[in-house]
């Protein structure tokens, strides 16, 4: 499991934070060679599809992470009461303008050759809230007590609109399919599903919300011929909250609006108790759970049957190696190996052969500058950090997807008391490129950066992530350059020409350094690309 895997030759073995290196081997045999690259910026793909789909195929994704508000199509979305005549499950019951920015991106993508991930979530309209939604967070809520039944029908008009079939009234050509989805995002969050718990936090009420969404959203995708599609649950939030009432928490953490710890969902989600046995009794009848738990996987077939479990694992201001907390029921980055075999212990549980595919959905290092509220890490850092936890999900072969989360970084003089954001983008706020924008689309990581003069040899592990494009497009095969630098100040020189043989643009090998000094990757396109500089010592 993880990087651990059986590879061809022996080698030195270092334990870190969870993950195995295996710092010797250049190929592991079980490496994660199909990973694809996510990418997602709802702001700037919602504000110009078209160029923002552009450039994240220059930087090299292969996949797009869309965020479906289910609000932003729904009519009248502020009203209580919906309107009586309204078919939730026919999309053309819905305003045609609230469609185009979603048409526009599906037809985008396609003629760019780029996948989308739908994925299909709150904020809720408010006639499918349930009232008395109480005061905490804001308003509008993302999602009170949302009517499972409601977003199944709005799943549904999704599933039969982009089927690749469907021909909106008034025009004259089918639109393209969407093939890839998630169902919700954030469960966990209590502003994406809320309440989270009652009776001062000491009941879970989110996870059989979401499994209720689940199974509407899921039967859903089966009706509108989508079953054989890319199906994810999940997307989790990495960390979570649980406390009693007291001071300052009069329900109680995750209460109506924090976050719930994320194995924690998981275990109530799928009716396990701490020990992931089965609820039975009173608590499985308050947890929205079966007496019998004989009946529960065919009751919910997504929980058993989806192609992949979806989570967002930050490691907020570390690097990819280390978690925020040493909480067992939280899923960083560096915690992803626990969230397997969690995984596959919650699926023997009901007799179920099944191992998820993890796929990362959201993932960036907030950076100092802009955000200098907290102490994040420098954009530089940043850049290291990307491309050594690509590095490790790349030697996992479990997880699915390398994802960046936002190109550019939000507004700096908006989101106040944040000073700066979210601003995990490539570029700031501004256009300006941050280190991070070439470390993603040309990563490049060495686990060990020293080596005796004796054995100069290191392990240099790279990809070219657009290279797959501009095979495409010129015929020709790609070649990324291996360039050293002896010493602090000088030019590069090639030393290593390394075949692009893989569809995603990596490659893994040996090679020799002749003294000390700096490695980068250069690669050919309408000019010459390198990526970050790494410095190697020889002893």
């Amino acid at each position: 499991m993880g990087v651990g895997n059986v590879v061809r030759r022996a080698c030195t073995v270092t334990i870190l934070a969870g993950f195995t290196m295996l710092a010797c081997t250049p190929r592991a045999a079980l490496a994660s060679h199909a990973q694809l690259a996510m990418f997602e910026d709802d702001a700037t793909l919602q504000a110009h599809p078209q160029a923002a789909l552009q450039a994240f195929k220059q930087l090299g994704a292969g996949i797009v992470r869309v965020y479906v508000k289910w609000s932003a199509i729904a009519p009248d979305p502020t009203s209580t009461t919906p309107d009586s005549t309204f078919d939730a499950a026919d999309p053309a019951a819905y305003p045609a303008q609230n469609w185009t920015t979603y048409d526009t991106i599906v037809r985008d993508a396609k003629a760019l050759g780029l996948q989308l991930d739908f994925t299909v979530s709150g904020g809720a309209p408010l006639w499918a809230q349930s009232t008395g939604i109480p005061d905490g967070f804001g308003t509008p809520v993302f999602a009170w007590k949302p009517s499972a039944a409601a977003y199944g029908q709005f799943v549904q008009a999704l599933g039969t609109r982009y089927s690749g079939s469907y021909v909106p009234p008034g025009q004259s050509a089918p639109l393209p399919r969407v093939s890839f989805w998630a169902l919700w995002n954030e469960p966990n969050v209590g502003k994406d599903l809320g309440p989270q718990a009652t009776n001062g936090s000491s009941l879970l009420t989110a996870p059989a919300m979401y499994r209720g969404l689940l199974d509407a959203g899921w039967s859903a995708l089966q009706a509108t011929r989508h079953g054989l599609d890319t199906i994810l649950i999940g997307s989790l939030a990495a960390r979570g909250q649980a406390a009693p009432v007291g001071p300052g928490r009069p329900d109680g953490l995750p209460g109506n609006y924090g976050m719930t710890k994320p194995l924690a969902f998981l275990r109530s989600l799928y009716c396990l108790d701490s020990r992931y046995q089965p609820l039975t009794g009173a608590a499985a009848s308050a947890s929205g759970c079966p007496a019998s738990p004989a009946s529960f996987r065919a009751a919910h077939p997504g929980l058993f049957a989806a192609s992949g479990f979806a989570d967002h694992p930050y490691p907020v201001n570390l690097p990819p190696t280390r978690a925020t907390a040493n909480d067992r029921d939280f899923t960083e980055f560096s915690q992803l190996p626990n969230l397997e075999k969690v995984l596959d212990r919650v699926q023997r549980t009901y007799s179920s052969t099944k191992r998820f595919p993890i796929y990362i959905t959201e993932y960036g290092y907030v950076t100092n500058p802009p955000n200098n509220s907290q102490p994040f890490v420098s954009p530089a850092t940043a850049a290291v950090y990307l491309n050594w936890a690509e590095y490790l999900s790349w030697r996992d072969p479990r997880i699915a997807t390398t994802m960046q989360y936002l190109l550019r970084d939000p507004n700096p003089r908006v989101g106040v008391p944040e000073f700066g954001g979210f601003a995990t983008g490539l570029r700031f706020f501004g256009g300006t490129p941050k280190p991070t924008l070439a470390a993603y689309r040309m990563p490049l990581f060495l686990p060990s950066t020293s080596a005796t003069a004796r054995q100069r040899t290191l392990e240099v592990w790279g990809c070219v992530r657009p290279a797959h494009y501009a095979a495409l497009a010129t015929h020709r095969a790609q070649t990324a350059l291996i360039q050293f630098r002896r010493g602090s100040r000088g030019g590069f020189a090639t030393i290593k020409r390394v075949p692009i043989t893989d569809p995603r643009g990596y490659f893994d090998v040996r090679v020799a350094f002749p003294a000390s000094g700096a490695v980068r990757i250069a690669w050919s396109d309408r000019g010459i690309n390198t990526s970050r500089v790494v410095p190697v010592v020889v002893r």
